[in-house]
């Protein structure tokens, strides 16, 4: 086939850019927080995120262990291990920021001049009242937080539905899954929970028949980390712990669950979702059952979570309404998975006292691979250690800047004030994950592959000139 002819494009700059130029990206940054009252930051920073990374930590551990143990214990774990290990370090950077005394100052700054700009203006003066509902409603939340996570569903909520923190892996959540599917059938579609309507069938039912292998050993080792982790928080002689156990260890407990279970296969599954309340309540089998048996009082927990929730979305939303009185479009408003478009400057920053330069090179990637002994996660592809002689090591591979980002801006081009393609985000760096709540240019960097790069890659190690020349000619 031949080229397809565009007229709209981003001219192709090969050289990249320069420190100290003007960039711009364009993309769908996911979702920030930064209307977030302090009453829930203090919330997040010493309660919320102290207990992600406990969470995270502990299933990094537990992972790291297992996968120790065989190349295939390694590949069972490792598309959780990676997760975790991200969320772990995203969570951590998040937690570094509200810590930091400055960042806490600029926080403290905001809200104290757009609460003093609301108490001037009598028309507004009514939303200070708004402050004071979040605060009580943060605090009932954080009250009900252990029932919640350990019994409905554990924060933060990662892609997919993970399930109750006290009850970890694939098994127990078609369980879950599958009671409340009938049970929510059974209600008007608009009485559901959320992701039982009608509108989320189809995402449901992929997760419910997925053909994802469940190994045994994998879910007991899972499962008894995260009943022994529910014990321990809620004590051994709670009476809920003492039901879900049954009077065995976890350990014992874990291996009878999922050695009784008839869910690891996809027909059984299938059978159960088309029954109706009255043909489940006869059917039995040991994870359905203690999924009837927490069903009750985690279904209590999300509604009372879910009420406090909605008391925060409406005083937020009277926040807002008086923010955008006050400052017009001056600010802008949260991201949302909109298009947007941010700006920064290619440029480094300071680190313990060292200045880390805006750009890394080839000669760098081939300098951390070889102090790692070419060991994962830092080892290079075969192709790249046989065509190292013939790469320019001095070409620029990622650069920073300090455009706003969040997560989801992955993958957005970054273009010259010549409307010339230079970049592509992949990625910040540790510092840049405060900025959920706050910016802040201090240290908090987005990352790109630069343009230099994907040319000196495409021509020397991929042999792929052909499209080197398209993306350098085109006009």
């Amino acid at each position: 086939g031949q080229p397809a002819k565009i007229d709209n494009f981003l001219k192709f700059n090969p050289q990249g850019p320069k420190d100290g130029e003007l960039t711009f990206v364009s993309g769908s940054p996911g979702k920030t927080d930064r209307q977030l009252s302090l009453d829930e930051l203090v919330d997040t920073r010493d309660r919320y995120l102290p207990y992600v990374l406990r969470m995270f930590n502990r299933r990094e551990v537990l992972e790291l262990s297992y996968s120790a143990r065989s190349f295939e214990n390694a590949r069972k774990a490792r598309d959780d291990l990676f997760g975790d290990q991200n969320n772990r370090k995203r969570y951590d950077g998040y937690l570094a920021g509200l810590l930091d005394p400055q960042t806490w100052s600029a926080l403290t700054a905001r809200e104290q001049k757009l609460r003093d700009a609301i108490a001037r203006d009598p028309k507004l003066r009514s939303t200070t009242a708004a402050y004071d509902r979040i605060k009580n409603a943060q605090a009932e939340i954080a009250k009900n937080a252990p029932l919640y996570n350990y019994l409905e569903q554990e924060r933060p909520i990662t892609i997919g539905y993970r399930g109750p923190r006290a009850l970890s892996g694939n098994l127990f959540k078609y369980a879950r899954l599958l009671i409340r599917a009938v049970d929510e059938r059974a209600k008007p579609n608009g009485e559901r929970i959320p992701e039982f309507r009608d509108s989320a069938r189809e995402s449901l039912e992929l997760e419910l028949f997925s053909t994802e292998p469940n190994y045994d050993d994998y879910e007991i080792l899972r499962l008894t980390d995260s009943l022994t982790d529910f014990a321990s928080q809620f004590a051994a002689n709670d009476p809920l712990v003492q039901k879900v156990l049954a009077g065995k260890s976890p350990h014992a407990r874990a291996v009878e669950l999922v050695a009784g279970t008839k869910l690891k296969d996809v027909a059984v599954r299938k059978d159960i979702y088309g029954k109706d309340a009255a043909a489940l309540q006869a059917f039995h089998d040991p994870m359905i059952d203690l999924a009837r048996l927490v069903d009750g009082p985690a279904r209590d927990a999300r509604k009372r979570y879910d009420a406090q929730e909605e008391i925060k979305k409406q005083a937020y939303s009277e926040i807002a309404k008086a923010h955008f009185a006050i400052e017009g479009a001056s600010s802008y408003p949260d991201a949302t998975f909109t298009l947007r478009l941010s700006y920064g400057t290619v440029r480094g920053y300071e680190q313990d006292g060292k200045q880390i330069p805006p750009f890394t090179d080839f000669a760098g990637l081939y300098q951390r691979s070889a102090e790692h002994d070419n060991k994962s996660p830092f080892d290079l592809p075969q192709r790249w250690i046989d065509k190292k002689a013939n790469l320019n090591l001095a070409t620029h591979f990622n650069f920073v800047s300090d455009a706003d980002i969040i997560g989801g801006n992955s993958g957005s081009p970054v273009v010259n004030k010549a409307n010339e393609f230079v970049g592509i985000i992949f990625d910040g760096n540790i510092q840049s994950l405060v900025l959920d709540c706050i910016f802040t240019d201090k240290q908090a960097r987005a990352v790109s592959v630069d343009s230099a790069a994907i040319i000196e890659a495409l021509r020397k190690v991929y042999g792929a000139s052909g499209l080197a020349d398209e993306l350098e000619s085109a006009k």
